[in-house]
């Protein structure tokens, strides 16, 4: 599949990871509130600064899959991110795509937890 056609599956993917955990820690609230705050975890911004905790234990073929995506981005850069977040947020997502058709949901949670344990979520 194409980087961009993963991106596109994997950005869903991380954005439910998103929202299971704002859940989790917030409880039930107005869904309204609930959709700001995993909107702040689900931008390009915030996915750079996940690919930059990322880059440490990513294995070698993970990181090529990050790279295809962060080197295929379309032309479209959302207003609020800078070229290079947008890039790297699409590494991510394609990434994130890429594991979940190979089925490894357990190495999406891996990463995924290791991102919020190095964060701020």
């Amino acid at each position: 599949m194409s980087p961009l056609t993963l991106a596109f599956v994997g950005d869903a993917v991380f954005e439910l990871l998103v929202r299971e955990r704002v859940v989790a820690k917030n409880g039930s609230m107005p869904v309204a509130k609930l959709h700001k705050k995993t909107v702040k975890h689900v931008c390009a911004a915030w996915q750079f600064k996940a690919s930059l905790i990322l880059e440490k234990v990513l294995s070698d073929d993970e990181r090529d899959i990050y790279r295809r995506g962060r080197n295929s981005t379309g032309s479209h850069i959302p207003k609020n991110s800078t070229p290079k977040e947008y890039r790297s947020a699409t590494g991510v997502e394609c990434l994130f795509g890429f594991l979940y058709f190979s089925g490894e949901i357990r190495r999406i949670h891996e990463l995924f937890e290791y991102i919020i344990l190095n964060s701020n979520i």
